[in-house]
């Protein structure tokens, strides 16, 4: 198997948790969870983006780690993401649910809509995406028809109540947006949803074998979508600060599940 042990930071043997959450744009901390203990670590394929944080909600225990940093300042085609999933699963991380703030394309993604994604469309580049590349035995593929895990998609839909139910996510390579005409291919495409940091996370965790499913929200209209001509940063910022509240309330219920 590809993952063998390797912290070079000793951890904590009670430093472990099945539940992981990764926290996007506008997620740099857990409401209503106990703090218990914070780990710092470097792997084999360098340093996570943040200090893992193990918190306890109703008797169980997730770990939380920001995928842009603490601090907001680690663009989306710069974040280790094989860091990231490495050190989870270092913890004993089975599942992972993924936060993310993006652009809605699609009727039904207007800004404020929570959704849970269960397609997804890489069009990104240069990103370090797989754990299969180097030293292999043998070539390795994973099947990634369906990219998302199923059992947590349905545990966020029941805590969401009103969240879509479905769409297809488009991962731009940023940190920029995208233009009107780009937008447009991407709905000829059939994108629902655009951000830039779905991928490589989600192969990768199914790489490492980590049930992995995304609760997004979206924030703003993608350019030239609803007639929409420039995007204003301070609305989407309101929405942002409104929407992760909720989200952090889905959290809850779906680790209470």
């Amino acid at each position: 198997m590809l993952f063998m042990p390797y912290a070079i930071k000793k951890m904590n043997s009670n430093f472990k948790a099945e539940i992981a959450i990764i926290g996007g744009t506008g997620l740099y901390q857990l409401e209503g969870f106990k703090e218990l203990e914070r780990q710092k670590l470097m792997t084999r394929w360098g340093e996570p983006s943040s200090e893992l944080i193990l918190s306890r909600y109703k008797g169980k225990e997730v770990i939380f780690l920001t995928r842009h940093g603490t601090q907001h300042n680690i663009p989306p085609h710069k974040v280790n993401y094989r860091a990231n999933l490495w050190a989870l699963k270092e913890c004993g991380v089975k599942e992972v649910i993924a936060v993310a703030a993006v652009g809605g394309i699609t009727d039904m993604m207007s800004p404020e809509t929570i959704v849970i994604p269960d397609q997804i469309i890489d069009y990104t580049s240069d990103r370090k995406h797989t754990y299969f590349d180097d030293e292999l035995e043998h070539v390795t593929h994973i099947d990634f028809t369906e990219p998302y895990s199923n059992k947590l998609r349905k545990q966020l839909l029941v805590a969401a109540g009103n969240a879509v139910d479905r769409g297809t996510y488009a991962v731009m390579q940023g940190p920029r947006l995208e233009s009107a005409a780009e937008i447009k291919k991407l709905k000829q495409d059939g994108a629902d949803i655009v951000g830039m940091t779905g991928m490589p996370e989600a192969s990768l965790a199914r790489e490492i074998e980590i049930d992995y499913a995304c609760c997004a929200l979206s924030v703003n209209w993608a350019a030239g979508c609803a007639g929409t001509i420039k995007i204003e940063h301070k609305e989407m910022q309101k929405i942002v600060d409104k929407g992760m509240l909720q989200i952090n309330s889905i959290l809850k219920k779906a680790i209470d599940t």
